[in-house]
C-alpha cells in the first residue's frame, strides 16, 4: 500500500488539472502556463497569460529570461500529443520547477475555460465537480 501512496503523491506533485491551473493563475500562486507547442498553434489559441516556448526550442538561451522561483505548467493539444511531456522534461533538465497540465488545452476548453489567440474560445467558467 505504501508504494501506491507514493505513486499518487508523486503523480499529484507533477501533474495538474485545468481547475487547479485556473485556481493557481487566479490566486497568483507563482505559476506560469507554458505552451510547449509550435508558435502557430500558440498564435491560433492558447491559455490566457500563457507563454510559448516550443519544446524543440527549449534550451538555456531560450529560457534565460524566466524566473526559476515560479512553477511552469507545460501543456500541449491534449492526450494525443506529447509536447507537454517533452517540454516538462526539458524544463526540468534546465533546473525549473515544472508540472504538466492533464489533457492539455483540449481539457482546458472542455472544462469551460476561455482561450486567447486568433481563434479564441469564450469560456463559461464551469465549476469543477471534483
Amino acid at each position: 500500500m505504501q508504494k501506491q501512496i507514493e505513486f499518487y503523491e508523486n503523480k499529484l506533485a507533477y501533474e495538474m488539472d485545468p481547475s487547479d491551473l485556473w485556481d493557481a493563475l487566479e490566486k497568483d500562486e507563482n505559476t506560469v502556463a507554458l505552451d510547449a507547442r509550435k508558435a502557430f498553434g500558440f498564435e491560433k489559441e492558447h491559455i490566457p497569460t500563457a507563454i510559448n516556448i516550443p519544446h524543440m526550442e527549449m534550451n538555456a538561451e531560450s529560457t534565460k529570461h524566466l524566473d526559476k522561483s515560479k512553477t511552469y505548467v507545460c501543456y500541449c493539444d491534449g492526450i494525443g500529443c506529447n509536447a507537454s511531456t517533452k517540454g516538462a522534461l526539458n524544463m526540468t533538465k534546465l533546473g525549473f520547477k515544472v508540472k504538466e497540465l492533464m489533457g492539455g488545452i483540449e481539457w482546458w476548453k472542455f472544462d469551460g475555460y476561455a482561450t486567447e489567440g486568433t481563434n479564441p474560445v469564450k469560456g463559461a467558467k464551469m465549476e469543477c465537480a471534483c
